[in-house]
């Protein structure tokens, strides 16, 4: 992705597989080309925090974060907890796309200040939907500040 041109929906997902299926969906309602994938927890971070290899992105932030929660290095908890605590990243929706269905995990979510949980259907056909749905909503339909 060009550091000049803009990102709707920045996908945290460290499975190739679920990222190729989440993006074919997501092209339902938002451009290809509106979304970043990275493939880690400290990825996402340093994407929204503007540091290392996205020191020199643009400096306006995605209009929703899908968040996977199982992941090497930062795992989705960490990384809720690090945006949710910056000033500069706190209003930006965030979304976990996860296939945990454990109490725990979605309490500790919310309690961090998730926007919504949403457990990855097994089924393609039930997935792609539910994401384009969920992308529709979140990158077309709902208002984030600074955005009219």
């Amino acid at each position: 992705m060009s550091e000049h041109s803009s990102v709707d929906i920045l996908l945290v997902e460290d499975s190739p597989a679920d990222a190729e299926m989440t993006m074919r969906a997501l092209k339902r309602c938002v451009s290809r080309n509106a979304i970043e994938w990275v493939q880690n927890g400290e990825e996402a971070v340093d994407y929204m925090l503007r540091q290392g290899a996205y020191a020199n992105r643009r400096n306006d932030n995605p209009r929703l974060i899908l968040l996977d929660l199982k992941m090497p290095k930062v795992d989705g908890i960490e990384v809720l907890r690090l945006l949710k605590a910056n000033v500069t990243t706190r209003t930006v929706p965030v979304v976990m796309l996860t296939s945990s269905n454990e109490g725990s995990d979605i309490a500790r979510s919310y309690d961090l200040g998730i926007n919504s949980y949403i457990v990855k259907p097994v089924e393609f056909d039930k997935f792609v939907d539910e994401v384009s749905k969920l992308g529709l909503y979140w990158a077309a339909m709902n208002k984030v500040p600074g955005m009219a």
